[in-house]
């Protein structure tokens, strides 16, 4: 529950990066809703939507993991995913339990409040949509790949993502939420696969356009093949302007760090680099700027700092009611 006084921020995103940064978060005195993807078709999550017509519980599952407020061990099992040689193989336990749940209730979102009491959730997790949806790209030859799961290894360069069906609706209760917000963060995830498939959910994307509430894109430290080769870190935003027809971003973060050259070179193998910052572009594009070293290293790989970043995040929202207080 929301105490009284608490700033308001709404998060989006999905994939790994949104439940880093939201481990982090609820750390703070801060009233926090996630709104989270639902176009992913791949894994545990795939055969759940495919067999029980649900929307994916992958990327929420990972969110209220990381929003709870239980023991190590019930977070855990949660998490578990059986390895097994039968239908079970793949799927997580917590997967299951949010399919489970909308069964039993009829309604995805009904699942996700129940299972949020149960886990202790700091905090409102939400689906972009209450339904499933699909992710389509076009390429730059003008090809057209569709799936969230197969748009990263079509080997070609993305020009643009768009969703079907085209009645998606945005939950009341995410609207409310943006237009409520003090700060919105965009971000950490895979930009084509991740971000906007939330920010293109009609209705939902415009108001986050519309919100008059900071809002601050945390750049991915790496880029991604198959979606953001030799991206920098306009060019990400750039992206984002491009699918909504509109400059929405006040802030960006970015990794001011070396990534060390043995991290690099994993990478390398993955057609991966390090995102550049530029600078220049950046002011250029009117964005404030805001650097730091917020990365750090977990099995060979580069993560965001779940502290940090949230602390820099923090600051920012203290900034920003505190200018409107002012006011």
């Amino acid at each position: 529950m929301r105490e009284i006084g608490q700033p308001r921020i709404v998060v989006i995103g999905g994939g790994t990066g949104l439940p880093v940064l939201l481990r982090g978060l609820k750390l703070y005195p801060v009233d926090i809703t996630a709104i989270v993807t639902v176009a992913d078709d791949g894994g545990s999550s795939g055969r759940l939507r495919e067999d029980m017509h649900i929307p994916p519980p992958g990327d929420i599952r990972n969110v209220l993991a990381s929003l709870s407020d239980v023991e190590p061990l019930v977070e855990e099992m949660f998490q578990h995913r059986f390895n097994t040689s039968n239908e079970l193989s793949g799927h997580s336990l917590g997967n299951l339990i949010l399919a489970a749940m909308t069964s039993i209730t009829g309604n995805f979102v009904h699942a996700i409040q129940e299972m949020s009491k149960i886990l202790n959730v700091r905090g409102k997790v939400l689906p972009s949509a209450n339904q499933s949806v699909i992710l389509h790209a076009e390429m730059e030859d003008g090809t057209i790949v569709s799936g969230e799961s197969k748009i990263p290894y079509s080997g070609k360069r993305i020009n643009r993502v768009f969703m079907t069906p085209k009645n998606i609706r945005p939950l009341p209760e995410s609207i409310q939420a943006i237009r409520q917000a003090d700060l919105i963060i965009i971000g950490p995830g895979s930009l084509y696969t991740s971000i906007l498939p939330n920010l293109l959910v009609p209705r939902l994307g415009g108001e986050v356009c519309r919100s008059r509430a900071k809002k601050v894109y945390i750049c991915n430290l790496m880029t991604q093949a198959g979606e953001t080769h030799g991206f920098t870190a306009s060019d990400h935003v750039k992206a984002l302007y491009d699918h909504m027809d509109c400059a929405f971003i006040d802030t960006i973060l970015v990794n001011n760090e070396e990534v060390p050259a043995d991290i690099q070179l994993r990478y390398n193998e993955e057609l991966a680099d390090p995102v550049r910052y530029d600078l220049q572009r950046l002011f250029e594009l009117g964005l404030e700027v805001v650097h730091a070293d917020i990365a750090y290293q977990e099995n060979g790989a580069i993560r965001h700092d779940p502290k940090k970043v949230a602390k820099i995040i923090y600051n920012l929202l203290l900034i920003e009611t505190n200018k409107r207080y002012e006011a």
